[in-house]
C-alpha cells in the first residue's frame, strides 16, 4: 500500500471522467487535496472513438483541477459499469482446497465470454447459514483493460489498480456509514447503468441495472427532434422528475416533456429494483429494506428523492463519499458539496491504498500484475547497484587526488579572472540605468502625447452643461406660463463649483476648487470667479475657451511636477455643482434637473463609461426662498489620463 505520496483516483464513466487526488493524512485516513470532474458527452457511447475522447477528455481533466493541475501520476481506475460483467453466485461447502477450481468452473458457466478472452476476479464475501460460500464474480474484456493501460500510458500516468464499480462503491460506503441496522440500499444511477446495492449485517449484495439517464436525454430528443447535446443541456438546467397525480404541469412544454419522460425512465428503474428487492428477499434471504442512498449524475433532478419516498415508501437521503475523508482547506466546500454524491467510486478506489476493504477486486491483466511485483522488488536491484557503485568509488579517490592537483590550477586562473568580473558588474549596472532612463523617457512621451484629453474632456462637460440649460424636460405650470394656459419650456442654470480627480471612485485626488463654469438663460456659457448667492436669469457673455490642461497641471492649473515612481492615473473627474433653484415651478424640479444633467453626462460614451458616472452625494434640499442648491456627481472616464 502507499504510505507517502499522493495518488488519482479515476472513474471512467459512461459520460463522464472524475478525477480526485488524494494523500494519507495522520490520522490514518485520507485527505482530499483535488478533484474534478468533465463530461464526454454522447461522444462517450461511441464505442469505436471511446478510447480517443476519453485520453482528451482526461488530459484536458488532470490540467483543470479545482485547485490547478493535478501533481500525482499514479492512479486507481474504476472501469464504466456497462462494461464490466459481475454476478454473484453460491457454492456448496466443500474443502478449502477446492474452492479455487470450483470458481474457475462457475466462472467458465457464467461469464458471457471465453476465459481467455477477459480477465476476471472474484472474492469471498462469506457464508450463508447452511455453509454456502457467498461469491462475487467479475469479468472484462481484455480489449477494454488494454485500452485503459493504454490512455493511462499516453497521459503519462502509471496505474496501480483497475476496479469495477459496485465494489468501489461498496467499500466507500461501508468506510463512511459502517454497519446500520436493518437493510439499507444504495442506488448509484449513471448514464448507461445503475448499480442497486443491499447492506445488511455485514453482507453485501448488487446487481447491475441497463437504465440510466441517458434514457431520458435520448427519448426527450426523438421526441422534439433536437440534437443529443441540446436535449441534455435541457435536461440538466429545466429537467425534474414529474410527481404524477393531481400537481400542474409547467408552462414550458419542453420542461413538461422531459418531466414525463424522466418519471417514466424511473418508473422503469423502480420496476426493477421491486424485482430485485423480491429476489434479495427470497433467494439471498434478506430482510425489507429500510432507506436508501442515492448517488450518481442523474440523482441530480429534482424530485427524484421524493418519487423513490414515495414509490419505496423508505427514507431517501443522498450518499455522502466523504463523510470520513478530510478535505483540504483550499477546497471549496459549497461546490464540492454539489457534486459529492457522484464521486463514490472514486473514494472507493482512494481507500484501496488505505487499508483492508470489505471487497478487494483487480482486474490488472496478469502481465502487468507481474510488472507491478518486479517494480516492488526494485530496491533490491538498486542495493546491487549500490554495491558496485562502492567498488568503484575507490577508483574515485585516486580520481580525486588528481582533482586536488588541478584545484590549484584553477585558483590560480580564478584569479586573473576577479578583474574581469568586476568590469562585467560595472557593465551591467550601467545597461540598468540605461533601462531606467529609457523607461522614464517613455513616460514623458506617453504623458504629452495625453495633453489634448484635457482639453476634449473640458469641452465635452461645457457643452453637456451648456445643453443642460434646456434639455431637462421640465415645464412650467400652466399658470406660469405664456398667460393662454400654455406651459413654458424653463431655462435652467448651473454651473461648476469645485473640481477634483481621483484614480479610484473612491476618494478625490489633491486639488482645490475649481474656476467656477456658470450656464445662463440662454444657455451660453458664463466666466467663473465668485458665484453670486442669487445669479440673475438674465442672459450673460459666452465664456472665455478654457485652456487644455497639460499632464503637471493640477485642476487650478498650477505645476506639479511628475513623481519619480512613475505617472498616476485620473479614471475619475468628482464636480460639485451649483444651479438656481427651481422648486418655483414643481417640488420635485431640482431633482428631475439632476437626473436629466446626470443622464446627459451617462450619454457622452465617447467621454465616460455608463456605469461608473452617477449622483455622488444627495441634492442638498433648500427652501422655495433659497436662490440656489447644491449637488455632486462622479464621472468615470473612458479612457484613464496618466500625469
Amino acid at each position: 500500500m502507499l504510505k507517502s505520496k499522493s495518488f488519482l483516483c479515476i472513474d471512467f464513466g459512461a459520460t463522464t471522467v472524475k478525477v480526485a487526488e488524494f494523500e494519507p493524512n495522520e490520522t490514518g485516513s485520507l485527505r482530499l487535496k483535488n478533484y474534478t470532474l468533465k463530461s464526454m458527452g454522447q461522444a462517450g457511447f461511441a464505442e469505436g472513438d471511446r478510447e480517443a475522447v476519453v485520453l482528451q477528455t482526461l488530459k484536458e481533466v488532470l490540467a483543470e483541477g479545482v485547485r490547478g493541475p493535478f501533481e500525482a501520476d499514479v492512479i486507481n481506475v474504476c472501469a464504466p459499469g456497462f462494461q464490466v460483467f459481475s454476478k454473484f453466485v453460491k457454492l456448496p461447502a466443500t474443502d478449502p482446497g477446492k474452492v479455487s477450481q470450483i470458481i474457475q468452473y462457475e466462472a467458465q458457466q457464467n461469464v458471457p465470454f471465453p476465459l481467455e478472452e477477459v480477465v476476471w476476479d472474484y472474492q469471498i464475501l462469506g457464508s450463508t447459514p447452511t455453509g454456502e460460500l457467498e461469491v462475487l464474480l467479475v469479468a472484462i474484456k481484455n480489449e477494454v483493460v488494454e485500452s485503459l493501460f493504454r490512455i493511462g500510458e499516453q497521459a503519462g500516468l502509471e496505474m496501480h489498480l483497475v476496479d469495477v464499480s459496485s465494489a468501489a462503491l461498496c467499500n466507500a460506503y461501508r468506510f463512511n456509514y459502517g454497519d446500520a441496522e436493518g437493510c439499507v440500499m444504495l442506488l448509484d444511477i449513471g448514464a448507461r447503468s445503475s448499480n442497486l446495492l443491499f447492506f445488511e449485517q455485514g453482507r453485501v449484495y448488487s446487481r447491475s441495472i441497463n437504465i440510466g439517464a441517458n434514457s431520458i436525454t435520448q427519448d426527450f430528443a426523438n421526441e422534439v427532434k433536437m440534437k443529443w447535446e441540446e436535449a441534455e443541456k435541457l435536461k440538466i438546467e429545466e429537467g425534474f422528475v414529474s410527481l404524477g397525480g393531481a400537481y400542474e404541469e409547467p408552462s414550458n412544454p419542453h420542461q413538461a416533456l422531459i418531466s414525463k419522460i424522466a418519471r417514466q425512465v424511473m418508473t422503469r428503474l423502480h420496476i426493477q429494483m421491486n424485482q430485485t428487492i423480491q429476489f434479495y428477499r427470497g433467494q439471498q434471504g434478506g430482510s425489507a429494506p429500510t432507506k436508501l442512498y442515492l448517488a450518481g449524475g442523474a440523482s441530480l433532478l429534482p424530485y427524484t428523492a421524493q418519487f423513490f419516498a414515495e414509490k419505496l415508501n423508505v427514507p431517501v437521503d443522498y450518499f455522502n463519499p466523504f463523510r470520513n475523508i478530510q478535505i483540504d482547506p483550499e477546497i471549496n466546500l459549497e461546490e464540492m458539496a454539489k457534486v459529492a454524491h457522484q464521486f463514490g467510486e472514486v473514494v472507493g478506489l482512494g481507500i484501496r491504498n488505505l487499508a483492508q476493504c470489505p471487497v478487494e477486486l483487480n482486474l490488472m491483466p496478469a502481465s502487468h500484475l507481474k510488472q507491478q511485483q518486479f517494480n516492488a522488488k526494485r530496491l533490491y536491484f538498486i542495493g546491487s547497484v549500490l554495491c558496485v557503485l562502492i567498488t568503484l568509488l575507490a577508483f574515485g579517490w585516486f580520481f580525486g587526488w588528481m582533482a586536488n592537483r588541478k584545484q590549484t590550477e584553477l585558483v590560480e586562473i580564478q584569479k586573473s579572472i576577479e578583474p574581469l568580473e568586476k568590469n562585467s558588474m560595472v557593465l551591467q549596472q550601467a545597461n540598468q540605468e540605461l533601462g531606467a532612463a529609457k523607461n522614464l523617457s517613455q513616460q514623458y512621451v506617453d504623458l504629452v502625447s495625453a495633453r489634448p484629453r484635457w482639453a476634449e474632456l473640458l469641452t465635452g462637460i461645457q457643452g453637456i452643461l451648456v445643453a443642460a440649460s434646456t434639455n431637462h424636460g421640465i415645464k412650467t405650470t400652466a399658470g406660469d406660463g405664456d398667460g393662454a394656459g400654455n406651459p413654458n419650456e424653463v431655462i435652467a442654470a448651473v454651473w461648476i463649483e469645485k473640481m477634483d480627480v481621483s484614480s479610484g471612485g473612491g476618494g478625490p485626488a489633491p486639488a482645490s476648487p475649481g474656476t467656477g463654469m456658470l450656464v445662463g438663460d440662454d444657455g451660453a456659457p458664463v466666466p467663473g470667479g465668485a458665484i453670486p448667492a442669487a445669479p440673475a436669469p438674465a442672459p450673460m457673455a459666452p465664456m472665455a475657451p478654457m485652456a487644455p490642461m497639460t499632464p503637471n497641471m493640477n485642476m487650478l492649473g498650477g505645476e506639479q511636477p511628475v513623481a519619480a515612481a512613475g505617472p498616476k492615473e485620473i479614471g475619475f473627474i468628482n464636480l460639485t455643482f451649483k444651479a438656481l433653484n427651481l422648486k418655483r415651478y414643481s417640488p420635485s424640479a431640482n431633482r428631475e434637473f439632476v437626473e436629466a444633467l446626470q443622464t446627459n453626462f451617462q450619454s457622452a460614451t465617447n467621454l465616460f463609461l455608463r456605469e461608473g458616472t452617477t449622483l455622488t452625494n444627495r441634492i442638498d434640499e433648500v427652501e422655495l426662498t433659497n436662490h440656489t442648491f447644491g449637488f455632486s456627481v462622479t464621472l468615470q472616464l473612458k479612457d484613464v489620463i496618466r500625469f
